[in-house]
C-alpha cells in the first residue's frame, strides 16, 4: 500500500528535542518506515492502552533503544504523533 505522511506539531517538537545523535538515527529509521511503516526491523505494534483510551488503533515504532515513535493509520494516511522514550504510553 502507498502512504502519505504527516506528522503533529507535537511530534516536531520532541523531534527537534532530541539530542543530535538520536535525531540522525530516527532520520535513518524513518527512511525505512516511509518504505513500509510495519518494516520488520521497526517492530511497529499496537499499544493496547492507547488504542482503547482513543477509540483507534495506536501503534509504536522502535527507533532505538528506548526511543519510540507513535504513529495512526488512517486510510492511506500515516500521522506521526510523537517520539520519545515508554514515558509516551502514559
Amino acid at each position: 500500500m502507498s502512504y502519505t505522511y504527516k506528522a503533529t506539531q507535537k511530534f516536531w517538537k520532541n523531534k527537534n528535542a532530541l539530542p543530535e545523535n538520536q535525531q540522525k538515527v530516527l532520520k535513518k529509521k524513518f527512511e525505512l518506515f516511509k518504505e513500509d511503516p510495519f518494516h520488520p526491523l521497526l517492530r511497529s505494534h499496537t499499544i493496547a492502552k492507547l488504542a482503547a483510551d482513543y477509540r483507534h488503533p495506536i501503534f509504536s515504532a522502535v527507533i532505538e533503544g528506548n526511543l519510540r515513535v507513535l504513529f495512526r493509520i488512517d486510510g492511506n494516511v500515516v500521522t506521526t504523533l510523537t517520539v520519545g522514550t515508554h514515558d509516551l504510553y502514559r
